[in-house]
């Protein structure tokens, strides 16, 4: 009762409107191209952060997303997903083109050198540490997505175990209300 008195939406992630992070993002794609989040406004954007080594979240959440994706219909044109890698030392432009696009044409992958990735990584709040694992390594990060509305601002936090059970019922409530 208190939720239909409120006027706000109803969500099924987690609401985190108003945070004082997830400003800011300032990385290339794998053309080269400069990205920030004002060029997607106008757009729902689901933003994930991880790295294409990654032997289990990352290509389980990206799966999932293109699952979302085709669920939403003709909305989909107006969500754009963002995979922010992680591992910019090991992984190439050409590389994250070929994986996220292994999941769906329509995703951008960004990257940035060491320092810019930090940087991004801070501004939303996103942890991640190589671990050596033989004689190579592996990335711990957060599993987390976030999805930023059409005006750009963030708006939901969404677990990646819950990115099929939220997303088609939430991305069509962010974009209804542009």
């Amino acid at each position: 009762m208190l939720a239909a008195c409120s006027g706000g939406p109803k969500f099924k992630s987690t609401d985190i409107t108003g945070v004082d992070y997830g400003k800011a993002l300032e990385l290339a794609d794998t053309s080269g191209r400069v990205r920030h989040l004002a060029d997607f406004r106008g757009k729902a954007v689901v933003l994930f952060f991880g790295f294409t080594h990654c032997p289990d979240v990352c290509p389980t959440t990206l799966a999932d997303l293109a699952g979302v994706m085709k669920t939403l219909g003709p909305d989909a044109d107006r969500v754009q997903v963002l995979f922010v890698t992680v591992d910019p030392e090991r992984d190439t432009p050409q590389d994250l083109d070929r994986y996220v696009h292994a999941f769906d044409p329509r995703f951008i992958a960004l990257r940035g050198d060491p320092a810019a990735t930090q940087r991004v990584a801070k501004e939303f709040k996103i942890y991640y540490e190589k671990r050596k694992q033989g004689d190579t390594y592996t990335v711990d990060h957060s599993a987390q997505s976030y999805v930023i509305d059409p005006q750009g601002r963030l708006r939901l936090l969404v677990r990646h175990d819950r990115l099929v059970e939220d997303l088609p019922h939430d991305l069509p409530v962010i974009l209804n209300q542009s």
